[in-house]
């Protein structure tokens, strides 16, 4: 019978019975994977299908070597976004408003119409950017996709690298948290954002626990920067399959050192996967099968709900990081925000 085995089980069973395979040498074991086509699916929306087909983000292999070099590229992004913002809020039908919040710049982002059941809520909203770019208004597509769905929503215009890297990101998020829960019932409040928007989520609430501040109603993370280093399956699978970030070996990684400037990037209000999610509000993850940050959202999910916290995972065909956001426009897009919408209703107080 031996001999009839495949070469392959053959070597395994030998291995085994020799003790020459061993944990860490598994662990240590990397696989190459083959080139080979990767065609556009048929199973997704055909706006989707032109979106995935379409050429790499050109601008994923910067590597910024000064400080104002970032700050020439973050003002070139934002141009590049601002521009196409007051169409998106005619579509949305909804207003934009600044003001402060304990020192921190907010803006108030309203629908001309807020539901009834949505008028004694509101949504705190974290853009996303890699905790670099998206300052001011270029950060408030997210805001502005769920305002349309009718709640109030108001956005944290938080300080970035590399003029202010860790901790002046989340240092605002509190700030703005503690004004927000000092007028508002925490239960009526939900908070969102996505990617980095989606991490900060995540770390407000890692945060007020630590500071013993109440916690939100809700949280949805989409597609959520939570693990800041390069640690999770699919940095390595979705690598160059993910065509929005690419890689995490280009501007997304130099966007992390820029931010994290030294600090442990383990720390979990860095990392919010690495946090002890006991207690944390119901929460909604939303991730896609190219996406980059894939695993993020999985792991996420897989803790809230080892910590015995209501969580729902929606992954979408598809979908690279951030598509959702990126183009408005795509039938997924309407699903996940839609998606989004409806949790709130359902977790939010009233």
């Amino acid at each position: 019978m031996r001999k009839r085995l495949l070469p392959m089980a053959a070597m395994a069973m030998a291995a085994i019975g020799t003790g020459a395979m061993t944990t860490n040498a598994a662990a240590e074991q990397t696989y190459v994977v083959p080139p080979r086509p990767l065609p556009v699916p048929k199973t997704v929306s055909p706006e989707l299908q032109v979106l995935i087909g379409s050429p790499l983000n050109p601008s994923w292999d910067q590597h910024p070597a000064t400080a104002e070099a970032w700050r020439t590229l973050v003002k070139t992004y934002a141009a590049d976004i601002e521009a196409v913002l007051p169409a998106l809020m005619a579509r949305e039908k909804v207003t934009i408003r600044q003001d402060r919040m304990n020192g921190v710049p907010v803006f108030w982002v309203e629908p001309k119409v807020v539901t009834p059941e949505n008028r004694n809520r509101i949504l705190v909203n974290f853009h996303g950017g890699a905790y670099v770019f998206a300052p001011g208004k270029a950060g408030l597509r997210d805001a502005i996709l769920l305002a349309g769905r009718g709640f109030r929503v108001l956005s944290v215009d938080y300080r970035m690298a590399p003029d202010a890297p860790y901790p002046a990101a989340i240092d605002d998020a509190e700030a703005v948290w503690k004004a927000v829960v000092a007028q508002h019932p925490a239960k009526r409040i939900g908070v969102f954002g996505s990617s980095t928007g989606g991490a900060m989520t995540l770390a407000l609430v890692v945060r007020a626990k630590a500071h013993h501040l109440p916690l939100p109603g809700a949280l949805w993370a989409g597609t959520p920067w939570a693990q800041l280093d390069k640690v999770g399956d699919s940095y390595f699978t979705n690598d160059h399959v993910d065509n929005a970030l690419v890689s995490y070996d280009g501007l997304l990684g130099a966007a992390a050192k820029t931010y994290a400037n030294g600090h442990d990037m383990a720390d979990p209000e860095l990392s919010p996967v690495n946090a002890d999610f006991t207690g944390f509000p119901p929460t909604l993850l939303t991730t896609g099968t190219r996406d980059l940050f894939l695993s993020n959202t999985i792991r996420v999910h897989r803790k809230l709900k080892q910590a015995g916290v209501a969580a729902d995972l929606n992954v979408y065909e598809g979908l690279s990081h951030g598509d959702f956001e990126r183009d408005p426009d795509l039938p997924e897009s309407r699903e996940v925000y839609g998606e989004a919408a409806a949790f709130f209703r359902h977790a939010l107080a009233r």
